[in-house]
């Protein structure tokens, strides 16, 4: 009997540490240091030097690291003065932690619809910044898709939007040239497991605004320890905001610096390959009839961690036997469109705390069929192709079990 072949890769399984991350951690848990600050000075400056490095990489004058993406986000929501029922403009396609953010910071999420290529949707950003009053865009570069930044700048600077951009699925990704993380006032990077970076949790927030830099500091848990931040705007500028800046404890810790300083290294050589992946097993699904892809600007370079597609003609249980009969083929695939949340995975309608949204069929539509396969950088060409296959079988397979008849396939829909 026939077997069709299957994927024996752990889809979840990120690259080992880097061999000098690994030495200078074994370091650290010796000595018992692990905390980035030091009250005999700066006894070690992991944090500091990944800070300054970090920066210089981005193209930015200031970084603060802290210790999750969505931390950073929350920073980056304070130091813009965002107050506790101010309404925040963010689009439909991310994940939980950046709506969280906006809560979190005691804001109101206001929802901005999505396109059919998962970008934010240019019109209804006006729409919603001129009927909600929201001055600030949490721009969500959701899995690497980057917008038509020259038409979301240009709605900006009409009416007087700041923008927090979230670049947890963008690092090495930029639009005509202009790197992603610095449109707006700051960015907000993620250095969780699976994406760019991994030290398991961690985020950078980085500006060029030296008062707010301070404040990041300063809010971020420097207690009175911040002349040993290399990425400092000094400390006439600390001082000036010291007792007038809450400490919320939301430092990286140096451990988690210590394994992300190598990696950094890394990662132009990674971002390319992670490119090749993407754009082989997006080369590979794109035959199938039933299978709509993302188009994307030609300015837009993006940095790929993971594919997405959506099957636009499925109804909701074409959906399920879809993903059932490709994760039984070793390829687990998320789905944005599911009933209740999973995994990571959740979309507008699980986000209750949001409050009541408005105009986001278009959204959800878009949503209820989009899939989404994670890609280790490790992913040889074969396993790429053999991926893109169980992703063709699968679609052919519950095409094939539809009702032969217009009649039958009526019922089936109506149902």
């Amino acid at each position: 009997m026939f077997e069709p072949p299957r994927l024996t890769r752990d889809l979840t399984e990120p690259e080992p540490i880097p061999e000098a991350g690994i030495a200078r951690a074994n370091e650290l848990m010796r000595s018992g240091r692990l905390f980035r600050y030091g009250e005999m000075g700066a006894d070690q400056l992991d944090a500091a030097r990944l800070e300054q490095e970090f920066a210089a990489f981005v193209g930015r004058k200031f970084c603060i690291a802290v210790n999750s993406g969505g931390a950073a986000i929350f920073l980056g929501l304070k130091i813009l003065d965002v107050k506790p029922g101010d309404p925040v403009l963010v689009n439909g396609f991310t994940l939980a932690p950046v709506p969280g953010a906006i809560a979190h910071a005691g804001a109101r999420p206001v929802i901005v619809a999505i396109t059919a290529d998962y970008k934010i949707d240019i019109v209804d950003l006006r729409h919603k910044a001129v009927t909600s009053g929201a001055k600030v865009l949490l721009l969500s570069h959701m899995r690497g898709h980057i917008a038509d930044m020259d038409a979301v700048m240009g709605v900006a600077e009409e009416l007087d939007l700041r923008i927090v951009e979230d670049c947890a699925h963008s690092l090495c990704a930029s639009w005509a040239g202009k790197t992603i993380g610095t449109f707006g006032a700051v960015g907000a990077f993620s250095a969780q497991t699976y994406k760019h970076l991994n030290s398991g949790e961690g985020g950078f927030l980085t500006l060029d605004d030296p008062d707010m830099a301070a404040r990041a500091i300063l809010h971020s848990g420097s207690y009175m320890l911040h002349g040993q931040h290399l990425s400092s705007p000094g400390a006439d500028i600390l001082g000036r905001w010291s007792e007038l800046t809450p400490n919320f404890s939301m430092r990286m810790s140096a451990l988690s610096a210590a394994l992300l300083r190598p990696q950094l290294e890394e990662l132009p050589r990674r971002a390319r390959r992670w490119n090749e992946i993407h754009d082989r097993i997006s080369l590979g699904i794109a035959p199938s009839s039933e299978v709509r892809l993302p188009r994307r600007g030609n300015a837009e370079a993006y940095s790929a961690t993971s594919v997405q597609f959506s099957v636009p003609g499925f109804q909701a249980d074409e959906m399920v036997a879809f993903l059932k009969l490709a994760k039984a083929r070793g390829v687990p695939i998320k789905w944005f469109g599911a009933a209740e949340q999973v995994g990571f995975t959740s979309a507008p309608r699980h986000w209750r705390y949001a409050g009541p949204q408005s105009d986001l069929e278009d959204t959800h539509r878009v949503l209820a069929t989009l899939c989404d396969i994670r890609t280790p950088v490790s992913l040889t060409n074969a396993e790429c192709d053999l991926i893109a296959l169980i992703v063709r079988d699968a679609i052919q397979t519950v095409l094939a079990a539809r009702p032969s008849t217009p009649q039958a396939a009526n019922a089936r829909i109506a149902s």
